[in-house]
């Protein structure tokens, strides 16, 4: 299982698909996981509701995804909460900086910048570089999306990223153990 030769290979979390509609993932997937391994495990999904984030907590996630663009100001900061109620972290997804500022005005410490457009899906390898220096001190900084390799984590964690969401990469790797810990060698 792609679990546990991410933990072999040094992974500190697993981001595992649950919606089934647009990505072929579902709740059975994330219990395989966390069954698999002894990694924290995100919910990747798309959270909108208090039912979802509930949801989340009943599967055995430890951190849940809240994506900016797709919650008024109310609802992130409610889920935001709520999630922290029932003990989950709460990944915060961003695109720009006005959601970057929605997101630090909701008490998010763990901020995601995704490179991918939500809307056309293009990925714009640039845009966690240029929103590195806007990131507040004491947020946890995760780069998301269009990572392919060793010299992107690098670069990266050279702009100040604590963490890189990785999933393409890995899966066509070829040796997800050597691709991780690749990864994690080149953040250093």
């Amino acid at each position: 299982m792609l679990a546990r030769q991410y933990e072999q290979g040094g992974a500190a979390c697993l981001s595992v698909l649950t919606d089934v509609e647009f990505f072929g993932g579902s709740p059975a997937d994330l219990a395989a996981a966390r069954a698999a391994c002894a990694l924290p495990v995100l919910r990747k999904d798309f959270t909108v509701s208090a039912h979802d984030v509930c949801d989340a907590r009943l599967m055995g996630a430890d951190c849940v995804l809240l994506i900016a663009a797709a919650l008024t100001q109310s609802e992130l900061e409610s889920l935001l909460a709520l999630a922290r109620r029932v003990g989950l972290d709460v990944l915060v997804e961003i695109h720009d900086e006005p959601e970057l500022d929605r997101a630090v005005d909701a008490g998010a410490d763990l901020i995601g910048v995704n490179q991918r457009d939500l809307v056309t899906f293009a990925v714009d390898t640039e845009r966690a570089l240029r929103m590195a220096p806007q990131m507040p001190a004491g947020v946890v900084r995760v780069a998301e999306s269009g990572i392919t390799g060793p010299a992107d984590a690098a670069a990266l964690a050279g702009a100040g990223y604590h963490a890189v969401l990785v999933g393409e990469h890995l899966v066509t790797s070829g040796d997800p153990v050597a691709g991780v810990a690749a990864l994690r060698q080149a953040r250093r």
